[in-house]
């Protein structure tokens, strides 16, 4: 680990940041009336922490449907994804998206999706353009242990090991694929396992270390912009919370499995690496927590005053212009 005192605190901002988000964010969603299925991953923040800070705005990702940290790690504005989540059109896809639709390609960000696996053919083509037009990007899918059984997982490593990609396929492992253990899901004792298939690494690592995720991205990136090609890595993680704010998770898992993982807390653990090191102090981070709590009060007062998209706005950014067709049968664009 090779990380300065100003690169230590954004390490620590960055998952702090996410921690308020998903704390505040999501309970206000529902507050207001908001149905759709929102996904929290409160517990995981060290991953896609350690991951994006050794990307930049030129590189991209590929979320999945519990992305919020990801666009956050990403550089996504916080406000505006308030915005997205409250359906404002100041959000980042002009409210129209909602929690699993979240993209922001000034960041890389190619979107948060709520289609299992879908982020890793995303990332694949971004790797692949970078390669051909000699651009010098790396690509990182995200996925979950549910999705590492998808067979456009092993296509796209196939494909990226074939034609040495610049991507890197990172598997959040936090137990379930929504309410089923990994272990029913992947014969492998550890996701990591299945790169030696495709002739790349593969890593696992403790997705609870931010240090860990950190080290491990910082190889894999540099074998990528190297063109030696993709790597596969596993975070070993957990999520606090259900599924989605609808689930009840201890109707699958324990209170005593909850607790073993929350006293492993990413946040924590940073806090009893580094403070005794002796050039970080408890009330700094301590201030970085209130920061946190009070951007997100301000992303929440920004979300509430934004107005809501017009309903003339419905079929911007679906069509390149509105089909005859759609016209001749009524569609009234101007309501």
């Amino acid at each position: 680990m090779e990380l300065d005192r100003n690169g230590l605190l954004d390490l620590y901002k960055t998952m702090t940041t996410i921690r308020q988000f998903e704390e505040r964010g999501i309970p206000e969603t529902g507050q207001r009336g908001m149905s759709a299925s929102v996904h929290s991953s409160a517990g995981q923040e060290a991953v896609p922490t350690g991951v994006c800070a050794n990307l930049t705005d030129e590189d991209y990702i590929g979320s999945t449907h519990r992305g919020h940290g990801h666009c956050i790690a990403k550089g996504v504005d916080v406000k505006e994804m308030m915005a997205e989540l409250f359906g404002r059109a100041t959000g980042p896809n002009k409210g129209k998206g909602g929690s699993m639709h979240i993209s922001d390609m000034s960041k890389g960000m190619l979107g948060t999706n709520g289609v299992v696996g879908a982020s890793i053919p995303l990332a694949l083509g971004a790797a692949l353009t970078s390669k051909v037009k000699k651009l010098d990007r790396v690509a990182v899918a995200f996925f979950g242990d549910g999705a590492s059984s998808q067979g456009v997982l092993h296509e796209s490593m196939n494909l990226a090991s074939i034609w040495k990609l610049p991507v890197i396929f990172l598997c959040e492992n936090n137990g379930y694929a929504m309410s089923t253990p990994s272990e029913y899901g992947v014969s492998t004792t550890h996701v990591s396992d299945r790169a030696a298939g495709y002739d790349m690494p593969g890593i696992h690592v403790d997705g609870m270390d931010v240090f860990a995720v950190y080290d491990a991205t910082a190889q894999a990136v540099a074998r990528a912009r190297s063109g030696e090609g993709p790597t596969l890595i596993e975070c070993e993680t957990y999520r606090y919370y259900g599924h989605t704010v609808f689930d009840n998770p201890l109707t699958y898992r324990s209170q005593e499995e909850e607790d073993h993982w929350r006293a492993r807390d990413p946040l924590q653990h940073f806090r009893n690496t580094v403070i005794p090191q002796g050039d970080i102090t408890a009330e700094e981070l301590d201030q970085m927590d209130q920061e946190a709590e009070t951007l997100m009060e301000e992303a929440v007062k920004f979300a509430d005053e934004s107005p809501l998209p017009e309903a003339v706005e419905l079929y911007d950014d679906v069509y390149v212009d509105y089909p005859k067709e759609m016209l001749k049968r009524g569609v009234n664009m101007s309501v």
